[in-house]
């Protein structure tokens, strides 16, 4: 009841998803809704109507279509942190372009302004060596995987040959997306070497510590690139994601930062040969995320609070 006290009385409402479409928004509220990302794969009206009922909302296409519109009704702004993010969101959310404010994302400012000093208290909270090369491994849901705990993730991995390849000098950060239920068992002996993230943890501090990124189809290599380190795809369901699930706004891989990894062998031995093609991921950037000097919460700021 305290929640939703207060979302009646607040001036300013600040979420970054979809909100259910029983709240009631007032005349005088202002609703800043800043999204998570820039979108790899299709959402709302962009996305194919694959016959289902979504697990999480238990909603037919057509119902999520409708509730994504009855929300972005209410947006009185709505953050892009690009101009590719920008026609994006009109197409996909049907938002008036007059709504969008090009300005970055606020919560990624961290990644240019980040000291020294900080990166080392995450490491000693996570219990990390600090001479450690450190690896994030962080794919997203399926939406067609799921049972009655929720989405399920299948691991296409092997961590007892992660380690046998990659050595002692290795750290395996594992932080599986938040809608994904089931709980992930680290092999026996290699509880040094796999650290398993919960939900909660946030992904900045991660992303932060972390000396290179393994994913798949999130958007979390657009965030991690600012920092411009490494990005390895491990898309070991490339074909049936790209044809049978959501499909891409990219040119999958020409416009990523990187190549494909189908099989495991190919991303380890990726990630053996040190090699990695930093002017491509400085192209990337170029495009995507020029917006992000640390400056954005001002933008969002000056636009929205001043």
């Amino acid at each position: 009841m305290a929640y939703f006290y207060y979302l009646s009385k607040a001036k300013y409402w600040v979420f970054n998803n979809k909100m259910p479409d029983y709240y009631i928004k007032r005349a005088d509220q202002v609703y800043l809704q800043t999204w998570h990302g820039t979108p790899l794969k299709r959402l709302a009206h962009d996305m194919p109507d694959l016959g289902i009922t979504y697990y999480r909302s238990k909603q037919t296409y057509q119902e999520m279509v409708s509730a994504y519109d009855k929300d972005s009704q209410l947006w009185d702004y709505l953050i892009s942190p690009n101009q590719f993010s920008t026609a994006v969101f009109c197409s996909a959310f049907k938002v008036n372009r007059e709504k969008i404010i090009e300005t970055g994302y606020p919560r990624n400012d961290i990644l240019t302004t980040v000291s020294a000093e900080k990166i080392q208290d995450i490491k000693e909270k996570l219990h990390i060596p600090s001479n450690k090369q450190v690896i994030l491994y962080a794919p997203t849901w399926r939406d067609n995987a799921f049972n009655l705990q929720g989405y399920t993730f299948e691991l296409n991995l092997d961590f007892t040959k992660w380690h046998k390849i990659l050595g002692d000098d290795y750290v395996i950060i594992f932080k599986p997306h938040y809608l994904i239920a089931q709980h992930f068992v680290v092999p026996n002996g290699l509880s040094e070497f796999v650290l398993t993230m919960p939900a909660t943890a946030d992904i900045n501090e991660l992303y932060i510590i972390s000396d290179q990124l393994i994913t798949d189809y999130s958007s979390v290599f657009f965030d991690y690139a600012i920092l411009n380190r490494p990005i390895y795809f491990y898309m070991f369901d490339f074909e049936t994601y790209r044809d049978d699930l959501r499909g891409f706004y990219l040119q999958v891989p020409k416009a990523l930062p990187n190549d494909i990894c189908y099989t495991q062998d190919q991303l380890l031995t990726a990630i053996r040969s040190g090699q990695f093609d930093f002017k491509r991921l400085a192209a990337f950037n170029k495009e995507f995320n020029h917006l992000q000097d640390g400056k954005a919460s001002r933008r969002v700021i000056d636009e929205v609070f001043i």
